[in-house]
């Protein structure tokens, strides 16, 4: 802890250092974005689009084929935005939530399930796969960032089949920005720094290159609901990226680069040491205490190759390569859980631009993983109980491909794909997947689609929060069971005109997801313990409504409100059909943003309602220290949530204060179980459940941040 303040002391007297000194070197504002892709946007591009107009914070795009949803650069300079898992508060198709009370692991739910059935692109590279899935969201700075974009429902069958209920691709400051030095810094009040730094140089016609560099960490813990365990864990993380590009005069364009990350957290109880811990019960109370190390590393490289074949790009093919080690050491009191994960992806593509009515892609591409993992779980039951698993797991999917574009002018357009693959433990599979887009009015368009989309289950990361709790782990929680699940919706957009700007809408939208097969964690089909099973057979659904509306009802002030209804039903065993836990119903969310001329001065406020979730069957008898019961209709309280901001824009630098969590709500109890004679909850028992975690963990908390630019 001593290394990590004086290390986190250094960074900020860096930055106090650097800013001023370079405030004298400013330039005119007026960003330019290149391409996101091997080439320029197209119109039929189910990719990510780029926008290099103001744009609003939060808006669903208009030009797209299917249901998408763009969080600008704006949007992301609405709050902190410290990383990816901070940058969807102002959205309601995404909630974000914490895994357990321990890790700090992030996750993200779309269409009303988890994260792990959503694809994350890279500018169209599948990434935070596996081992990376649980702290991938925080490895990801928002001002890393040039967009989001959030697509619901089955999309293109170019990247892979993973994308069961989405996919959000992540759009990076570009190597053509005319950017020397970008740097963001910001301070919250518990005590967590950040500090990102981004360079886009060109070196000549043909090439440039963008560095990205951030570190992060908190120089102190906190324990405010006095429960014995650290409200967040003690964190530091380093973050390096370096990108290039390399356009050619014949038009072929090179895209490569790498990323290399650390992070380590210590969450738990402080004095945590996995080296010494032992599940027997200490003599004295709060000896000994029970808590989490988890020290992660990655390391990716990519490569992206476009030649066309024609002059006018009608014709052209790509290579896409991307290779990615992650390894993750973890501890959870007497429970050790090592990973390694290497993971290589190859896409080859055809594409052909026949007409402006006919266009398809044809391509192969295949997914590597290799697994090599170690668990050796110690829980009390009746005394200790040792469960050893692990080995090297190589699983496998490669596949052949083709998507068809028909465009009937601005009115009609029809993408169809078609995918073979052939899984390693699974044999073939036939992916097909729809998206039509019908446009009769210039103010009305109506979207549809439908699919399959496949991916094998990594139980363990999956499920994290798993670790925090004192259960034991029963059924295939070693087993890679492949989910499969089709999904199907459409929306309706309807364009008002009347606002300050032609972005008046009302949106509607339906989606509809049903498993064939998934693996179950069940928290309710024994006492004390976590069963992973198979569906086989059982059913498991869930239904995801939907209404937007966006309106700037006078110059420079926008008003977005979006509503968000979930029935998430599962077929589970020994129970039947019954709502799937820890599932919220609702959501609303209204944002206000008014900018001043030239927007010098910029307010943004975001409140949200957050609908309640049936809790597990073990909750129900959990008590607080009042020693009524906390859930005794058996479900969660409806909670709100308030976010502002004020950012006062220089020449080449803003200011902004904000706050998060105004009305200061937390979870009662966060942490479950057995007390013991200290009056904390005793993590050595099988009662012990730091996994159920349903709200906001942390209170209020401000913040102050600087950005600055350097322009050429």
């Amino acid at each position: 802890m001593m290394r990590m303040n004086r290390i986190m002391t250094l960074v900020l007297g860096c930055m106090a250092a650097v800013l001023p000194s370079a405030a004298g070197n400013i330039g005119p504002a007026g960003p330019q974005m290149d391409t996101s892709g091997i080439y320029k946007d197209r119109s039929d591009s189910l990719e990510a689009a780029v926008f290099v107009a103001r744009q609003s914070g939060n808006y669903l795009s208009k030009g797209k084929q299917i249901r998408t949803e763009v969080i600008s650069s704006a949007g992301l300079n609405k709050m902190a935005c410290c990383s990816l898992a901070e940058s969807f508060e102002n959205s309601a198709s995404v909630t974000v939530g914490y895994s357990d009370a321990v890790t700090g692991a992030r996750q993200i739910r779309l269409l009303g399930l988890s994260g792990v059935y959503t694809q994350m692109l890279d500018e169209a590279r599948p990434v935070m796969r596996g081992l990376s899935a649980p702290f991938g969201l925080s490895y990801v700075p928002g001002q890393w960032l040039e967009s989001i974009q959030i697509a619901k429902g089955p999309s293109s069958v170019v990247s892979g089949v993973e994308a069961i209920t989405g996919q959000i691709n992540l759009e990076h400051r570009k190597p053509t920005d005319e950017k020397p030095l970008f740097l963001n810094a910001s301070v919250m009040s518990d005590t967590r720094m950040d500090l990102n730094v981004a360079s886009s140089l060109q070196m000549g016609p043909s090439w440039s290159t963008v560095v990205l560099g951030h570190v992060s960490g908190n120089a102190k813990s906190f324990d405010h609901n006095q429960d014995g365990f650290m409200d967040a864990p003690e964190q530091l993380q380093f973050n390096l990226s370096n990108r290039w590009l390399y356009f050619g005069q014949n038009g072929v364009q090179v895209r490569f680069g790498f990323r290399a990350l650390q992070d380590t957290r210590h969450g738990g109880q402080k004095g945590y040491d996995h080296e010494s811990f032992s599940i027997y019960a200490p003599e004295e109370p709060g000896a000994d205490p029970w808590g989490s190390d988890i020290v992660n590393r990655s390391l990716n490289g990519y490569l992206k190759v476009g030649i066309p074949l024609e002059a006018d790009n009608s014709q052209n093919i790509a290579v896409v390569a991307d290779y990615t080690f992650q390894s993750m050491d973890s501890w959870f009191g007497a429970t050790s859980y090592m990973g390694r994960q290497h993971s290589a992806y190859v896409n080859l593509l055809y594409q052909n631009e026949v007409n402006e009515s006919h266009k398809f892609i044809l391509g192969l591409n295949g997914v590597f993983d290799r697994y090599d993992e170690a668990l050796d779980r110690t829980v009390w039951v009746l005394g200790p109980v040792n469960t050893v698993s692990g080995g090297v797991d190589d699983l496998g999917n490669a596949g052949v491909f083709g998507e068809y574009t028909f465009h009937a002018g601005d009115k009609f357009t029809a993408i169809a794909g078609l995918r073979g693959d052939w899984y390693s433990r699974s044999g073939f599979k036939f992916i097909p997947r729809v998206s039509l887009k019908y446009s009769p009015l210039e103010q009305i368009v109506v979207r549809a689609g439908a699919g399959r989309g496949l991916r094998y289950a990594t139980p363990l990361v999956d499920n994290i929060g798993v670790f925090s709790t004192g259960k034991s782990f029963q059924g295939d929680f070693d087993s890679r069971t492949l989910e499969d699940a089709w999904t199907f919706g459409g929306n309706v957009t309807y364009y008002f005109p009347f606002g300050a700007s032609s972005d008046t809408y009302l949106s509607f939208d339906y989606f509809h997801t049903g498993f064939g097969q998934q693996m179950v964690v069940d928290y309710e089909m024994g006492p004390n313990s976590i069963w992973f099973y198979d569906m086989d057979g059982n059913r498991s659904w869930t239904d995801n409504f939907q209404l937007d509306f966006s309106v700037e009802p006078v110059e420079r002030f926008t008003v977005s409100l979006t509503c968000r209804y979930t029935d998430a039903k599962i077929e589970m065993r020994g129970r039947g059909l019954v709502e799937k836990p820890m599932t919220s119903r609702f959501k609303g969310v209204l944002n206000l943003q008014y900018a001043t001329r030239l927007s010098k001065w910029i307010f943004d406020f975001t409140a949200s309602l957050n609908g309640s979730c049936r809790v597990y069957d073990f909750m129900l008898d959990a008590r607080g220290d009042d020693g009524k019961l906390l859930y005794e209709n058996g479900r969660t309280p409806v909670y709100p949530l308030l976010y502002a901001q004020v950012t006062r824009r220089f020449k080449g630098m803003d200011v902004y204060v904000g706050g998060e969590n105004l009305t200061n709500f937390r979870q009662k109890d966060v942490v479950l179980g057995t007390k013991g004679a200290d009056g904390f909850v005793n993590p050595r028992l099988r009662s012990f459940d730091a996994s159920a975690v349903w709200g906001p963990v942390m209170g209020v908390k401000v913040y102050a941040g600087v950005r600055f630019t350097l322009w050429k």
